[in-house]
């Protein structure tokens, strides 16, 4: 498996994807004792069309990685991406490296996000990967200067399980977990885009957005994706969702396309859902994270 790991290292260099460093998040030992079994694995599997696709469980020791833009090409923005896979592994190159190659391509850094998995339930009834997502973002802010990064220009991406993650990173960056240090730093995303994301809907099947997932104003700028034939998580998240931050005042963009199903990461090329990520670029002009500095417009 560890061969594997390595031959995709060395396609990801050689497509332009730089590595510039790998930190645990824990570095001291988490906050909670690891439930995993076994040693991290990673298996790859091809699809139809000859892609190789990584996925990664059994993450006892989450990490980030951090993929840095072109020399010259920095914007000093930058992406804490979470990638999905039900909580129980990360599919760690379609909704992963191949979004940090994507990001580095617009000038951003891009911070690869390893969070503990499998795990049983999530937040509020297991809080362990909110705790992965904080301690993500304040260590990206941390480094900023080293890495280049305005810390006034950090947001988070995520997809599926991912994007449910960053919904609640978003909406409880405070959370103090009962076996964390506390910290002053700030893990508050300045923008979420969020990629076909799973469990953010009324689990009582009232129509409306999760109550522990409510946005306020203080819910940063977003920007959401999703088809109407994912039949995984299902549209109504994203519908839900929206509605929700209209009602909240939170400055919002959503694009719903007819076909796309789950997991689509970068999309399909034959379909019109491969553009999100354009549309994404334009968007984070409009709210100034890329491009002139600027006040974001309240809706």
């Amino acid at each position: 498996m560890r061969m594997v790991w390595v031959v995709a290292v060395m396609m990801l260099s050689s497509l332009g994807v730089a590595q510039k460093a790998t930190l645990l998040l824990w570095p001291n030992g988490n906050p909670e004792p690891a439930k995993v079994v076994g040693a991290e694995t990673d298996t790859t599997t091809v699809t139809a069309a000859g892609k190789s696709v990584l996925h990664v469980t059994n993450v006892s020791q989450p990490s980030l990685t951090v993929y840095a833009p072109a020399a010259g090409k920095n914007t000093a923005a930058a992406a804490v991406v979470f990638p999905g896979g039900s909580y129980l592994r990360l599919s760690y190159t379609t909704e992963g490296t191949d979004i940090c190659q994507w990001l580095n391509s617009i000038g951003m850094t891009c911070v690869l996000v390893k969070y503990r998995v499998p795990e049983d339930g999530h937040y509020p009834a297991n809080v362990e990967d909110l705790e992965d997502a904080q301690q993500a973002m304040r260590i990206t802010r941390a480094h900023a200067a080293e890495w280049g990064i305005d810390p006034h220009k950090v947001g988070v991406i995520g997809f599926s399980a991912g994007a449910h993650l960053a919904v609640t990173l978003s909406t409880h960056p405070d959370f103090q977990g009962a076996k964390v240090a506390g910290s002053t730093a700030d893990a508050k995303p300045d923008f979420q885009m969020v990629i076909y994301p799973g469990w953010l809907t009324d689990p009582t099947g009232a129509g409306r957005v999760d109550p522990v997932l409510a946005p306020t104003l203080s819910v940063p700028p977003t920007f959401l994706v999703q088809a109407e034939n994912d039949y995984t998580a299902h549209v109504e998240n994203v519908l839900v969702y929206f509605e929700a931050l209209k009602n909240a005042k939170v400055p919002a963009e959503l694009h719903v396309y007819t076909l796309g199903g789950h997991g689509f990461g970068m999309g399909q090329k034959e379909l019109p859902i491969s553009g999100w990520t354009g549309l994404a670029e334009a968007w984070l002009k409009t709210i100034h994270v890329l491009g002139p500095a600027g006040a974001v417009g309240m809706p």
